[in-house]
């Protein structure tokens, strides 16, 4: 069973930084598709913020330049390193993947980390 547990959720200041991780099971994660999402208060739906797909990693603008993607294939862990966080950036963090069985490609996400920037 594939499952994503996420972690490093915290209130910080703004212009602190923060390390969030999701650990991957069940499932290589050099094998998956990666990426980060985010949902803010009243928001409908998570938007996505990050993704590292086939070594290639693409940002939100908005986020871009301060925050940086990355996963440790013997640790089958994805994170996210964020920077200069603004108030902006508080939310529900979300850690997703798809991956594949045999020809088929099946969608994961964890349960979510709660980022809060606060003076």
């Amino acid at each position: 069973q594939v499952e994503l547990v996420e972690s490093g959720g915290d209130s910080v200041q703004p212009g602190g930084s923060l390390k969030l991780s999701c650990v991957l099971s069940g499932h290589p994660i050099r094998h998956c598709r990666m990426d980060w999402s985010r949902q803010a208060p009243g928001e409908e739906v998570p938007d996505w913020v990050a993704t590292l797909r086939d070594g290639v990693k693409n940002y939100r603008h908005w986020v871009e330049g301060r925050f940086t993607i990355s996963q440790d294939n013997a640790k089958n862990t994805l994170y996210l390193e964020m920077d200069s966080l603004k108030t902006d950036d508080s939310a529900v963090y979300y850690c997703g993947a798809d991956c594949p069985r045999g020809t088929t490609w099946y969608r994961y996400r964890g349960q979510g980390t709660q980022v809060t920037v606060s003076s």
